[in-house]
């Protein structure tokens, strides 16, 4: 899209400087002075949230309806409504790129990747339809580290998005109060969220069961096993049915046995809610 350098914005954009015209003005303003930089990041981030082209179009149309006099209040509103949207936008873009700058050559060269840039495309998507700014932050702290560091393939990166899609603010809670806790009982983890346990047939009782049970057929917790000298998980002693004493179910809330994240849980933590890991070529120096 060329940039024309008579196009006249309305006044209350032109003041504000939340919209342009074309996509080169709004990706130098995005940009933060960094255009050059991180042109091809922007460029990546701005093709996978939809409305952006539409609030392009718009703009550019308002201009034009604004020398003929006529302009669309209805289209007026719609570029004012996303005004609030470009300037989050803008601000998150800002974030990440105050923290690529710290990083070394390698990582620069990461982030200008077809592979890299590809994940900021479906990060994004993400970021645009996330529903919550903890969601937001964390998709933002995903893709800033992705950038930073090679603990985890691309692959493994889309399945944390995926699950920052999937999972709600209440399995994020879980997740925490383990990480925070390892080999806590599921007890610990819903005493640390309320203050009170419900009967074992209430819908909270029952909500509890399915984030549990949720992170671990995703593959995020698990109980605690114990493995043997190759990292093979070791077989629980089976008990003597004749010894079964009690005739109810196992509490939601049971005390005896610890939960831990898995491994894959542990790297998901540490990509979203941490925001210091290791840069890029930093554990092998280590070594």
């Amino acid at each position: 899209m060329e940039n024309d350098s008579n196009t006249v914005l309305p006044k209350h954009l032109a003041e504000n400087q939340l919209t342009e015209t074309t996509q080169d003005a709004l990706i130098a303003k995005l940009g933060s002075g960094r255009r050059n930089k991180y042109a091809r990041f922007i460029l990546a981030a701005l093709s996978s949230i939809p409305w952006i082209g539409g609030l392009l179009s718009a703009a550019a149309s308002l201009s034009a309806e604004k020398e003929q006099g006529e302009i669309n209040d209805l289209q007026r509103m719609w570029v004012e409504e996303h005004k609030q949207r470009t300037k989050e936008l803008g601000a998150t873009l800002g974030d990440i790129f105050i923290r690529l700058d710290n990083f070394g050559e390698e990582a620069r060269k990461k982030i200008e990747s077809p592979e890299y840039l590809s994940l900021v495309k479906t990060a994004f998507r993400s970021w645009d339809a996330a529903d919550t700014e903890e969601k937001k932050q964390m998709l933002k702290r995903l893709i800033t580290n992705a950038g930073a560091t090679n603990i985890c393939s691309d692959d493994l990166i889309r399945l944390f998005i995926h699950w920052i899609d999937l999972y709600h603010e209440t399995h994020f809670r879980v997740m925490k109060e383990i990480y925070r806790n390892p080999r806590c009982t599921r007890a610990r983890i819903w005493d640390s969220m309320s203050a009170q346990r419900p009967r074992e047939d209430s819908a909270e009782a029952d909500l509890f069961r399915y984030l549990i049970r949720d992170l671990s057929v995703g593959g995020v917790v698990r109980q605690e096993r114990e493995t043997d000298y190759q990292g093979r998980f070791m077989k629980k002693e089976t008990k003597d049915s004749r010894d079964a004493g009690s005739r109810t179910m196992e509490s939601a809330f049971e005390d005896t046995k610890p939960y831990v994240l898995t491994e894959l849980g542990k790297k998901f933590l540490h990509y979203v809610m941490d925001d210091i890991v290791p840069q890029i070529g930093a554990v092998a120096e280590s070594k």
